[in-house]
């Protein structure tokens, strides 16, 4: 377990709920400082989980309501060699294939994912950077949501899981 007391926390007010992270900010300081730009900028809010796929992870952070991809900021450097596990509950950021391609989508994971860890320069994985402390019920009904197929995206929830807002405790 982490220490949470000097790193930041943030509340995320969705449309299921809301639930409180930390950030990990002594391990994942590239991450943290970009995800903290991103609720600083208020960039989150209005934004949806647009991937939800049961006993994995839940993706969120790109997309607004209407299924449109917003524009982000530079991609940022991989940290997921920083010790932290992609366990149930914690927050990782998304990317494409390219190790150092990470912008605003994050997930959270439903489940320990430890494929997802890093294991050496030919699986680098996903970067993880915060977890769940408080509204892991709200994390876990996000699992329920129905899903299908919208355009060329899998997994779409049918019915919007919206991120109201993401504020910085203080």
């Amino acid at each position: 377990m982490q220490d949470t007391s000097s790193n930041p926390t943030v509340v995320f007010k969705t449309s299921l709920g809301t639930f409180e992270a930390v950030l990990y900010q002594d391990k994942a300081p590239i991450t943290v400082e970009n995800f903290l730009q991103y609720v600083k900028d208020g960039f989150f809010d209005g934004t949806i989980f647009h991937r939800i796929i049961p006993g994995f992870m839940a993706q969120g952070g790109g997309f607004d309501k209407g299924g449109q991809q917003k524009p982000t900021g530079p991609a940022i450097k991989n940290e997921a060699e920083n010790g932290l596990k992609n366990e149930r509950g914690t927050l990782a950021m998304a990317r494409t294939m390219v190790i150092d391609s990470a912008t605003s989508q994050f997930f959270i994971n439903f489940v320990d994912n430890s494929f997802l860890d890093y294991a050496g320069k030919n699986n680098f994985g996903y970067a993880v950077f915060g977890k769940v402390t408080e509204g892991m019920d709200v994390i876990d009904s996000m699992a329920k949501v129905k899903t299908g197929s919208r355009g060329p995206f899998q997994d779409w929830p049918l019915e919007d899981v919206l991120i109201e807002s993401v504020t910085r405790k203080a």
